[in-house]
C-alpha cells in the first residue's frame, strides 16, 4: 500500500493516539475514510447543480490557492459572486447567478469545502483545460 507523510499538530497527534493507540493506526484509519467521504460528498453536493452552475464554480476558483481558514460557505460566496460581477463568468457558462447564489446558500461550511477543494483541483490537474472541464464536472 503506498505511504504518504502528512503534517499534522500536536493536538491533532495526540487525538490520533487517544483514539487509535498510535498515531500510524490513526492515520491508517482516518485518511481512506476521509477520502471516501470526501468523495461521496463532492458526488452528492454536485448533485444539486447544473452542469452550468458547476462549470462557474470551478472557474471561480482559477488561480485560487486554498487554505483552511478560507474554506467556509462565506468564502465560497464571495469567490463565485466576484467572479460572476467581475468576469461574468456565470454569462459565459449559461448559469443564473441568483439560482447559483441561492443554491450556495443552503450548504454548510463543510459541503462549501468540500465543493471549494473539487473546483479548486480542476486547475492542478494534469487534464486542466477548457475541453476537459465538461468531462470533470461529470466525474465521480
Amino acid at each position: 500500500m503506498p505511504q504518504v507523510a502528512a503534517r499534522i499538530t500536536n493536538d491533532q497527534e495526540k487525538w490520533l493516539k487517544d483514539y487509535f493507540r498510535t498515531k500510524s493506526a490513526g492515520a491508517e484509519f482516518i485518511l481512506p475514510w476521509a477520502v471516501d467521504t470526501f468523495f461521496r460528498a463532492t458526488m452528492q453536493i454536485k448533485s444539486l447543480f447544473s452542469a452550468p452552475e458547476l462549470k462557474t464554480i470551478v472557474e471561480a476558483h482559477k488561480d485560487t490557492k486554498l487554505l483552511p481558514e478560507n474554506t467556509r460557505l462565506d468564502y465560497l460566496l464571495l469567490r463565485t459572486r466576484d467572479a460572476c460581477e467581475v468576469g461574468n463568468v456565470h454569462v459565459k457558462h449559461g448559469a443564473s447567478k441568483a439560482s447559483l447564489e441561492a443554491k450556495l446558500r443552503r450548504l454548510d461550511d463543510t459541503q462549501a469545502t468540500a465543493l471549494m477543494v473539487w473546483a479548486a483541483a480542476f486547475w492542478v490537474s494534469k487534464n486542466c483545460s477548457a475541453e476537459s472541464l465538461d468531462e470533470y464536472i461529470k466525474q465521480y
